[in-house]
């Protein structure tokens, strides 16, 4: 994987760069649709392909581990054959996973024993088998394992969390290091800043995850409940010390706002479940606000979803919409799905332009505000 710095924005961090992968190129700032079980919940991959525009998916460790399970995923020959998706995908480590199904995990150092969401059986994470799990999977891009410390750890938690997902990721270097990817093509591996809201911690992970020299680096534990602005204040500590040549992922965020403050703070991918989430239960995101579509307001609106979105937005009225979800017909969670991932996909790409232009910071204040308005 190669990273290219293409356009710095002169008031701010925010820049617009080139992620070369195996399956093909990643312009940033990006946002990655979530496909927790190798598919993105309602939508079909001609439509992240081609309404949504895509470059990048999401699959959840964990959940592919537990089903369909490695066997199946080693014979398809990887989860690019398995669902055939020909664009990267991203694997997180499933240590979020694990690690918020609290009474049923225990953590030791050697890693993590778990039992499944599906049927109670018990399993047993470490940093070593999480890189197998993700070899076998076969994602572009393979996060190490890390425990995700709940957001208002006290510090000496925090502090022996940080430690042990510092340890963890020695052995997932090493791990990764010392064998192949399965299928033919180069992966590549991100170590994860831990260190909850302390800024001590945060510089400490931040310098022990540039020290290791990794094609790129996430940003973990934040969006968990955390103030905003604190959310703000670590993003701005971490990205003082992480490479500014690697790629930086911050992960799980968020909405439209805390996107367009990351990419100013030189982040270059996200992701979150918030845009079909939110839509499976009649939000819209717009440039204008959000919308509740199962709002009287909507049953006689016969204007386009949004005429500046996708095909699927100029195609179906507010009015249509609305009838779908009072009528709970699936098709409102798809079409509700498909805008608000193609919005996220449209602000990234707005973002870059703007950060090519040069008036980012003046686009994101005038656009900023009225994101987060109830329409």
């Amino acid at each position: 994987m190669t990273f290219e710095v293409q356009y710095r924005d002169n008031a701010s961090d925010a820049r617009a760069g080139l992620i070369q992968t195996a399956h093909g190129p990643i312009q940033t700032p990006i946002f990655m649709p979530v496909g927790t079980a190798g598919t993105v919940k309602g939508v079909h991959f001609s439509e992240l392909r081609d309404q949504v525009k895509a470059q990048i998916i999401l699959g959840n460790t964990y959940h592919l581990y537990l089903r369909p399970g490695l066997d199946i995923l080693k014979k398809a020959g990887g989860l690019h054959q398995f669902n055939t998706w020909d664009r990267p995908i991203l694997t997180d480590s499933g240590g979020f996973q694990v690690f918020s199904l609290t009474g049923i995990r225990k953590l030791r150092e050697e890693g993590c024993e778990f039992r499944s969401h599906i049927d109670g059986s018990k399993h047993f994470f470490t940093p070593e088998n999480v890189m197998d799990t993700e070899r076998a999977i076969g994602a572009d891009i393979m996060m190490a394992f890390d425990e995700c410390p709940p957001g208002q750890s006290d510090y000496q938690y925090a502090k022996n969390s940080l430690h042990l997902t510092q340890r963890w990721l020695e052995r997932c270097v090493k791990r990764f290091r010392e064998t192949e990817p399965l299928y033919g093509y180069e992966q590549s591996l991100f170590p994860i800043v831990q260190g909850c809201t302390y800024k001590d911690l945060r510089r400490e992970a931040a310098k022990h995850v540039a020290d290791i020299g990794a094609d790129g680096n996430a940003i973990g534990g934040l969006a968990v409940g955390e103030p905003t602005e604190v959310m703000y204040e670590m993003i701005e500590v971490v990205n003082e010390i992480l490479p500014k040549d690697k790629p930086r992922y911050l992960m799980g965020v968020g909405t439209p706002q805390n996107i367009l403050e990351g990419i100013e703070r030189g982040v270059d991918m996200f992701d979150c479940v918030m845009p079909t989430r939110n839509g499976r239960n009649a939000m819209l995101f717009t440039y204008e606000g959000t919308m509740n579509m199962r709002n009287k307001k909507w049953e006689d609106d016969f204007s386009p979803i949004d005429p500046e979105g996708c095909e699927i937005d100029r195609i179906h009225t507010k009015a249509y919409l609305h009838h779908l979800f009072k009528a709970q017909e699936l098709l409102a969670m798809q079409i509700a799905s498909i805008h608000n991932l193609a919005f996220y996909l449209r602000l990234v790409t707005d973002a870059r332009q703007h950060i090519i232009a040069g008036d980012f910071v003046q686009w994101k204040r005038s656009v900023i505000e009225q994101l987060g308005k109830r329409r």
